[in-house]
C-alpha cells in the first residue's frame, strides 16, 4: 500500500473487504503467540518457584508476593492496561466480603463478580470495533469469577476450613497468581493456601525394625514425571490441531454446496471430524496449565494403589474419557472438570427449581454474550434430559449379557458424539445467523436420524428379549 503523508490512498471495495479480515487474522495469531510464550515463561518460573522459593526456604508472605507479582506481569504483557479489570473485579468483590454480612455475603459477591464480568463481555463484543479489537481480557476474568465466588461460598458455608477472611495479598495471590492467571484452572482457597504454606503433602508413618517407635515424616513427591507426561500430551495435541483445523473448518458444515451435494451420512462424518480436530486446542491449553501448576508443586492429590503419586487435584479434563464417552453426562463430567465442579457448588446444589436448566443458563452467562453460547446451552438442556431418559428406560434391557452391553455402548457412543457435535456447533460459530442456518440444514435430517435410532433401539430390545427367552429355554 502506498502512503501519502500519514493517510493511505483510497482503497478499492475489495481491499476494504480484505483489510479487516487480514488484520483480524494477524491480531488473532499474535494473541495466540503471546499466550503460548507467556505460558512457557510461566512454566520456567514454576520450576524456579518450586526450587528456590520452596516453603522450607522462605515464608508464605514471599511466596504470595512473588506469585502475585509474576501474575500481574504476565497479565500486563498479554492484555496491557485491560488487565486492570482483574484488579477492579477482585477489589469490588473483596469490599463486598468485608462489608457484607456473612448471611448474604456470598449472594452479593456472586452478583457483583458475575455482573462485572458480563459488563466487560458486552463492552468487548458490542461496544468496541469487533474487527479491530485485539485483547480478549475476559478469559482470565472468567477464572477469577470462579475463584471469587467459590471462596465466598466456602466462607459462608464454613466448608474447606476457611475460618477467616484472607488478607488482601493472600486474596490477590489466590486470584491472580502466575500459574493460573491466563488459563486457570480453578481451585479452592484451602488447596491453594496449603500449597503456598507447604502443608499439602501427606504424612507417612514409618516404624523401626522392631515395630515399636513411630515417626511422622512429610513426603514430597517430585512432579517431574507428571509434568513431562503432560508436556508430551501438549505437543501431540498441538501438532494434531495445527495439522487439521484448517483442513476441517466447522463452518464448512453449513456451506450451501456441501449441504446440497453431500449425503447426510457424509455430513455427519465431516461434522464429527471437524469437532474432533477442534478439541485438541482445548486439550493443549488446559493440559499446559495443569503442567505449570504441577511444576510449581501444586496439584498433588495423594497416591495411587501402587504407591505412585497422583497429580490430578486440579486437572481440567480426561481426554480418553471424553473421546470414548457413551453418554452426554460422561462427556460433560470429563470436560472442563473444574468449571463443572464450580457450577455444581454454586448453582446445581442450591437451585430449588429445575437445577439442570439453571446450571446450563449460568454456564451460558459465564461464557459470554454471543448468541451461539445460549443456543448451545439451551440445546444442552434438552440433550441432557433425553440422555437421562434413554439411560433410565433403555439401558436395563442391554445388561443381560456382555454382547448386548457392548452393542449398547457402541450405539450410545455414536449417538453421544453426534449429539455433542450438534450441540456445540453454535458455540463455535458464535453468531446467530450461521447457527440458525446450521439448525435449519440439519434439523430435519437429525429428526430422521433420531427416529431411525429409536427404531434400532426398539429392534435391539426385541432381539435382547428373544436372546434372554432362548437362554432360559436352554437352561430348562
Amino acid at each position: 500500500m502506498r502512503w501519502i503523508g500519514c493517510f493511505p490512498r483510497r482503497l478499492k471495495p475489495i481491499e476494504w473487504t480484505l483489510r479487516p479480515a487480514f488484520l483480524l487474522s494477524f491480531v488473532h495469531l499474535s494473541m495466540q503467540v503471546n499466550f503460548v510464550a507467556c505460558q512457557l515463561f510461566a512454566l520456567l518460573m514454576a520450576v524456579w518457584f518450586r526450587i528456590y522459593l520452596h516453603p522450607d526456604k522462605t515464608s508464605p508472605f514471599i511466596r504470595h508476593f512473588v506469585a502475585t507479582l509474576l501474575g500481574f506481569y504476565l497479565a500486563l504483557f498479554c492484555f496491557g492496561w485491560y488487565s486492570l479489570h482483574f484488579l477492579v473485579q477482585s477489589g469490588l468483590s473483596y469490599g463486598v466480603m468485608i462489608f457484607a454480612s456473612l448471611e448474604h455475603m456470598h449472594k452479593y459477591c456472586f452478583i457483583v463478580t458475575l455482573g462485572y464480568l458480563i459488563c466487560c463481555q458486552i463492552t468487548r463484543v458490542y461496544v468496541f470495533d469487533y474487527g479491530m479489537y485485539s485483547a480478549d481480557f475476559t478469559g482470565p476474568m472468567m477464572v477469577i469469577t470462579q475463584k471469587i465466588t467459590s471462596m465466598a461460598f466456602e466462607i459462608h458455608d464454613g466448608k474447606k476450613s476457611v475460618i477467616r477472611m484472607p488478607s488482601l495479598l493472600e486474596y490477590l495471590s489466590y486470584n491472580c497468581n502466575f500459574m493460573g492467571i491466563l488459563a486457570g484452572p480453578t481451585c479452592s482457597y484451602k488447596e491453594y493456601t496449603a500449597f503456598i504454606e507447604g502443608t499439602s503433602y501427606q504424612q507417612l508413618q514409618l516404624k523401626n525394625v522392631d515395630g515399636k517407635d513411630v515417626k511422622l515424616i512429610k513426603t514430597e513427591p517430585s512432579p517431574k514425571n507428571a509434568v513431562i507426561s503432560k508436556l508430551c500430551t501438549c505437543a501431540i495435541c498441538l501438532v494434531i490441531y495445527l495439522s487439521l483445523y484448517k483442513l476441517l473448518p466447522v463452518d464448512y458444515s453449513i456451506n450451501d454446496s456441501f449441504v446440497s451435494s453431500a449425503p447426510f451420512y457424509l455430513q455427519v462424518t465431516y461434522l464429527y471430524l471437524a469437532m474432533l480436530a477442534l478439541r485438541p486446542k482445548y486439550y493443549f491449553v488446559w493440559t499446559l496449565a495443569d503442567a505449570i501448576n504441577n511444576a510449581a508443586g501444586f496439584g498433588f492429590n495423594g497416591y495411587n494403589k501402587d504407591g505412585s503419586p497422583r497429580w490430578d487435584l486440579i486437572s481440567n479434563l480426561r481426554i480418553l474419557d471424553i473421546e470414548f464417552a457413551t453418554s452426554f453426562k460422561l462427556f460433560l463430567d470429563n470436560w472442563n472438570i473444574q468449571t463443572a465442579h464450580w457450577l455444581k457448588r454454586v448453582c446445581y446444589e442450591r437451585c430449588p427449581v429445575n437445577p439442570t436448566a439453571a446450571t446450563f443458563l449460568l454456564s451460558a452467562m459465564w461464557h459470554g454474550v454471543y448468541p451461539g453460547y445460549y443456543l448451545t446451552f439451551v440445546t444442552g438442556i434438552g440433550m441432557t434430559m433425553a440422555a437421562r431418559a434413554v439411560r433410565h428406560n433403555i439401558r436395563p434391557y442391554f445388561l443381560a449379557s456382555d454382547l448386548s452391553k457392548f452393542i449398547y455402548d457402541v450405539l450410545t457412543w455414536v449417538c453421544t458424539q453426534v449429539a455433542i457435535c450438534y450441540t456445540v456447533v453454535p458455540f463455535v460459530l458464535l453468531a446467530v445467523g450461521p447457527s440458525l442456518k446450521f439448525y435449519r440444514y440439519v434439523l430435519i435430517h437429525h429428526l430422521i436420524l433420531i427416529s431411525r435410532y429409536s427404531s434400532v433401539v426398539l429392534l435391539c430390545r426385541i432381539i435382547v428379549a428373544q436372546m434372554i427367552h432362548m437362554e432360559s429355554l436352554l437352561i430348562v
